[in-house]
């Protein structure tokens, strides 16, 4: 018997986009794990785009901009499966084509779709799915390693992410009064992905993220999928309304010595006597 457990455990996969996105990673794993999985995209377009890459799966349609969208969905969800075990949401999203990159000039229509996309669509899935959750299922979202580091080009994301972070303890309390359903959060690193080189100086704060890390290499979207596994599993149970962060070790690495020596040689080629 595998470790995790999750063998015939019906797992609802929300944010593929590609082969490089962490939600298709954690899904591989979960159906090596023996899991179904069900996957929610947010188009036609998506779901045609990934019908190669998903041969013979179950994929739904869902923008979870639209609730009634996230309702349809939960109902189809339910006509072929009794319960669900588990939900993955990998979902995030900001419009960064007027960003100038000056935090105080976002504007609110732009901020409101990256609030509502990035971390009210969590709310509104765990309530349309409430009642065909298992009493013991467990709900894993993927957000940031920290939302206190001003990051100027990842613009308003953080604060959206933040509010995600908050949103899981409430869900949780929620949650606890009619059943044991779980909400954690896999709290990210800086990772290699599609969605991310959609972010404007993105790449250079990977390599420099690599350098920072203790093990001088990147966290891998494998990673944060293990991580992702673990909070889905039964293996998880006494963890609740928490963001266990993967990030390599990388924040308690910031003053690395070579980092350090670099950055000052950078800024001050030559030393004052």
């Amino acid at each position: 018997m595998s470790f995790l457990s999750l063998n015939g455990k019906v797992i609802v996969v929300f944010g593929v986009a590609n082969k490089r996105s962490v939600a298709y990673r954690i899904s591989q794993l979960l159906e090596e794990e023996g899991a179904t999985v069900v996957y929610s995209v947010r188009s036609e377009a998506r779901r045609e785009s990934l019908l190669s890459l998903l041969a013979d799966r179950e994929i739904h349609v869902c923008d979870v901009e639209h609730n009634e969208q996230i309702v349809a969905l939960a109902e189809a969800v339910h006509k072929k499966h009794p319960a669900v075990h588990g939900i993955v949401h990998s979902i995030a999203f900001a419009n960064y084509e007027e960003f100038s990159g000056k935090f105080h000039e976002v504007n609110k229509e732009d901020f409101s779709q990256c609030v509502a996309i990035s971390c009210h669509s969590l709310i509104a899935i765990a309530n349309a799915f409430k009642d065909i959750l298992d009493k013991r299922a467990s709900i894993v979202t993927i957000s940031i390693s920290t939302t206190r580091m001003a990051v100027e080009s990842y613009g308003y994301m953080a604060p959206a992410k933040a509010a995600l972070d908050s949103s899981i303890a409430f869900l949780s309390k929620s949650f606890s009064r009619f059943s044991e359903v779980r909400f954690n959060a896999v709290g990210a690193g800086l990772l290699k992905t599609s969605a991310s080189a959609g972010i404007p100086g993105y790449i250079d704060h990977f390599m420099f993220a690599e350098q920072v890390v203790p093990r001088k290499r990147a966290l891998s979207t494998n990673e944060v999928a293990n991580v992702a596994a673990f909070l889905l599993s039964e293996r998880s149970s006494g963890i609740n309304a928490q963001s266990i962060v993967a990030d390599a070790g990388m924040d308690v690495n910031y003053f690395d010595a070579e980092v350090v020596k670099h950055t000052l040689a950078g800024v001050w080629p030559t030393q004052p006597s």
